[in-house]
């Protein structure tokens, strides 16, 4: 990993280094063309400072809800110096709504299935205050398929969750969809991503 200036590297998931420019075509292609666009669970930043730099004409609003990796989230956006990516927020889902203006589109990475059901319900009721008609909110992690797993793979790792959290999870998509729908955000597509994942777009009624 390069070291920007001297300073020492920040630490980074593989994963998301592996994933990040994946993500980017399917956001590129389903993102409003410009305004604000709010991460939810930006974990480390890798995903926020990517899409920053890949799509600039998005302005880009990272949050976490845990402080020790907003730290880490902010060293790296400070240090980016983009002029479309915002210092990040402390945000959980379970709480109140961050003050940080309108909000064109969602994008939700790797979350739902590392927290509890309610996380994604959660999620899912922002959204409809946040989002105007036709603005998409988009998720991205491993989900099953009419109660199946996909691949081995997520059925190993779906186990390794619920041994850590018993409310974690990997998530039936039509359980996704179906409370979706409840908060009047539609299923729009689903696209196949590497390692067995899968982004979802929902739209807003």
């Amino acid at each position: 990993m390069s070291v920007s200036g001297g300073l020492p590297p920040l630490p980074a998931s593989i994963a998301a280094e592996r994933n990040k420019q994946p993500i980017a075509d399917v956001l590129a292609r389903v993102l409003p063309h410009a305004g604000l666009v709010l991460e939810v669970a930006s974990g480390l930043g890798q995903h926020a400072e990517h899409f920053a730099r890949t799509l600039p004409a998005l302005t880009w609003q990272p949050s976490d809800p845990d402080s020790e990796a907003l730290a880490v989230l902010a060293a790296r956006v400070e240090r980016a110096a983009l002029p479309n990516l915002r210092a990040p927020v402390l945000f959980d889902v379970h709480g109140p709504a961050p003050s940080v203006g309108s909000i064109a589109a969602v994008v939700c990475s790797n979350m739902i299935h590392i927290a509890p059901w309610s996380a994604c319900a959660a999620l899912l009721e922002h959204a409809e205050r946040w989002l105007a008609p036709g603005s998409p909110l988009v998720l991205y992690g491993p989900f099953k398929r009419g109660g199946e797993h996909t691949a081995p793979s997520n059925a190993a790792f779906d186990s390794s969750l619920r041994s850590r959290d018993a409310a974690w999870g990997v998530r039936d998509l039509d359980d996704v969809a179906a409370l979706a729908r409840r908060h009047s955000l539609a299923l729009a597509e689903v696209v196949p991503m590497p390692a067995n994942n899968l982004s979802v777009v929902l739209l807003r009624r």
